[in-house]
């Protein structure tokens, strides 16, 4: 019997979409599986409006190296979709779509975010087959994700070619990365590039010795450092600020004054790299810049490795759906795939543990990790 399978991809975009949504085709033309593939546009707002493309021979033809995503994407969340001025509830929306396509399985290639509102679906009685794709590379239970190759290889080009610039000019270079939560992408980049310091989140920073471990470079005739700072990375100082704050909202009878605490801090953030920047500079008297690489990181032709793995992943995935694996997400571990429940991943975020071996590597070269 003919198998009919929609697919979206959702959350932000990543190099390796297209190449995924290939794979899947494909591979079911290949192995003889009579598989009907419909894509739907922009993620779970494409299912609830019903905006489809079939995704036949002719619309997956000539997308392996094409970066983003032939479907658009979107951050909607089935559970709080924007309906006028209100976010509502529209799973069952979604759920009338997916039965009126007499769908077989949905299958939603995204993040952590992803993961949870594939999971509602699945609640909701779809079935539900996910793919992990995240330049952080935080999604739980996987050991990559789809698109941290490609960004890994743009940021880590990115300080190759600041260092020429912070050298002619003995200054600082503070290059800020993505990674709200997780340092893989700054701590992987830092180590290729050949950072001097590595701030990430899982680490929180002492700024002083930050601006020590420059200083002792500077005295050592290194009149020059490259700072790779994840986005999330926060000092001691505000480390412990907000675990106050969190401590408060859980104690305090004023959820709303709390929660607008919380917002407050975590609004702020954004501006950390440039008064980062100020501090060192202050403190070293070296003069301090900041470039912040942001979705150049995501952007692009996708890399050879997030090629491999989406051809890897998506063809899996179609063996998955014909072997009738439901609420599952594509997990990649020890070099190959494996279908790994999605009660497991959820809830759950993947950070660099401190007695990871990449953490071991940088303190033996002598990178500074602001501890």
């Amino acid at each position: 019997m003919t198998k009919n399978v929609g697919v979206l991809t959702a959350g932000g975009d990543t190099p390796g979409l297209n190449a995924a949504l290939r794979a899947m085709g494909k591979s079911s033309h290949s192995e003889g599986f009579d598989m009907q593939l419909i894509g739907f546009y922009d993620g779970f707002r494409g299912l609830l409006h019903d905006r489809n493309i079939p995704l036949d021979e002719k619309n997956l033809s000539g997308i392996l190296t094409i970066g983003g995503t032939i479907l658009g994407t979107s951050r909607d969340k089935p559970h709080r979709m924007p309906v006028g001025d209100k976010l509502m509830d529209m799973t069952d929306a979604m759920l009338e779509v997916y039965n009126r396509h007499h769908l077989d399985m949905l299958v939603c290639i995204g993040g952590g975010g992803t993961q949870k509102n594939a999971f509602r679906l699945l609640q909701k009685g779809m079935n539900v087959i996910t793919i992990p794709k995240s330049i952080d590379n935080d999604v739980a239970m996987t050991d990559i994700t789809l698109g941290y190759d490609t960004a890994l290889g743009i940021a880590t080009d990115a300080i190759d070619r600041l260092h020429s610039t912070a050298h002619s000019h003995h200054r600082i270079i503070l290059v800020e990365l993505m990674g709200h939560h997780t340092g893989w992408l700054a701590l992987g980049a830092g180590i290729a590039g050949g950072a001097d310091v590595i701030l990430t989140p899982e680490i929180p920073y002492d700024v002083n010795k930050v601006a020590e471990a420059i200083l002792s470079r500077s005295r050592g005739g290194k009149h020059f450092s490259i700072v790779a700072v994840s986005e999330g990375a926060l000092s001691k100082e505000d480390t412990a600020l907000l675990k106050e704050l969190e401590q408060n909202k859980e104690k305090s009878k004023n959820k709303e004054k709390t929660e607008a605490k919380l917002l407050e801090f975590h609004t702020a953030q954004p501006g950390k790299s440039m008064a980062l920047a100020s501090q060192l500079e202050a403190l070293t008297g070296l003069e301090s810049r900041v470039t912040i690489l942001g979705y150049v990181q995501r952007g692009g032709t996708p890399s050879a490795m997030d090629r491999l793995l989406a051809t890897q992943l998506g063809t899996a995935a179609t063996a998955f759906i014909h072997q009738e694996k439901i609420g599952v997400m594509v997990a990649f571990k020890n070099g190959s795939t494996h279908p790994v429940p999605l009660e497991k991943v959820i809830e759950k975020r993947k950070t660099v543990p401190l007695d990871h071996h990449w953490y071991e590597t940088a303190r033996r070269v002598g990178t500074c990790l602001g501890d």
